[in-house]
């Protein structure tokens, strides 16, 4: 297990990095052909490479917010081999290391409710039924998310498991937003399209210093150049339109962002050099 920690103004973010699953290569670089991409990422003999299914948590001086949830355990054995998902130590360890539990937290925001996001937003309980996770909280998803969710094409149908969100509704934690929203103080989810329709980032901001958690948009440090979009991605032009408009504005204003899938590198910036999008990790 790793956690990064950085000071954000008055915020103090932790980057979790709790657990590991595998996607396959060529999905996860669309039309960037493999002998380009697989100098970054080395695939296994099953074209597949290994990411991680990192969360944010933030705390403020009120709050403790939780961003995505990563992949849950109740699921059928094919499910782990097929993604040879390692969930050591996983998301609830890693809160309890920093002296968390998981009623402390005041909200859990889902970007998006593909099953690598939010499949930590409930647990089976005793009796068998799936019960929220977090049950202090309220989990904040994008109203057309949901509703889409509810109704997925054939697509992409697979990516969404109803367990990991219907019970949110039924125990009154849901909240749903529609657009920008802050959420706390300093806290705003954004809408930035591409990844699906309604996929929402979040933006942290205080004293002036922002921090911008990029979500499936930008899923790796990787993919920053802008031919590197996912095939998973429904809508890839919105998603090229978006990280052009986000990485000027993150240059001119020195952002810090945050990756939900880099196995290496939680935190890093990105600089223009001979008219392209580079990367600069963070030191921590």
């Amino acid at each position: 297990m790793t956690i990064d920690k950085i000071a954000l103004g008055q915020f103090e973010i932790f980057g979790l990095r709790p657990s590991f699953f595998h996607l396959d290569g060529g999905a996860m670089f669309g039309v960037v052909p493999r002998v380009i991409w697989e100098k970054k990422f080395a695939p296994d003999e099953q074209n597949r490479i290994r990411l991680s299914l990192n969360s944010l948590l933030i705390k403020t001086d009120k709050t403790l917010i939780l961003v995505d949830t990563g992949i849950g355990d109740d699921l059928d054995p094919k499910f782990f081999d097929y993604y040879s998902l390692e969930k050591k130590p996983g998301l609830i360890a890693s809160l309890q290391k920093l002296g968390y539990k998981a009623e402390d937290v005041n909200f859990v925001i889902n970007t998006h409710l593909h099953f690598d996001h939010c499949g930590e937003n409930t647990y089976r309980d005793e009796k068998g039924e799936f019960v929220p996770t977090f049950p202090c909280a309220k989990y904040i998803i994008q109203k057309g998310e949901w509703e889409y969710a509810l109704h997925p094409s054939e697509r992409d149908k697979a990516s969404y498991l109803p367990q990991c969100f219907l019970p949110l509704e039924r125990f009154g934690l849901l909240e749903l937003v529609d657009g920008n929203k802050e959420i706390s103080e300093g806290i705003e989810v954004i809408h930035v399209p591409g990844h699906t329709a309604y996929h929402q980032c979040v933006k942290i901001s205080s004293e002036g210093k922002v921090l911008f958690f990029l979500a499936d948009l930008v899923p790796t440090s990787a993919h920053i150049g802008l031919p590197y979009i996912m095939g998973y991605d429904l809508y890839p032009l919105e998603t090229l339109e978006n990280k052009k408009k986000l990485f000027d504005q993150a240059i001119e204003e020195d952002w810090l962002f945050a990756f939900n899938h880099d196995p290496e590198h939680f935190f890093g910036k990105v600089k223009k050099i001979n008219n392209k999008y580079t990367f600069e990790p963070l030191k921590i």
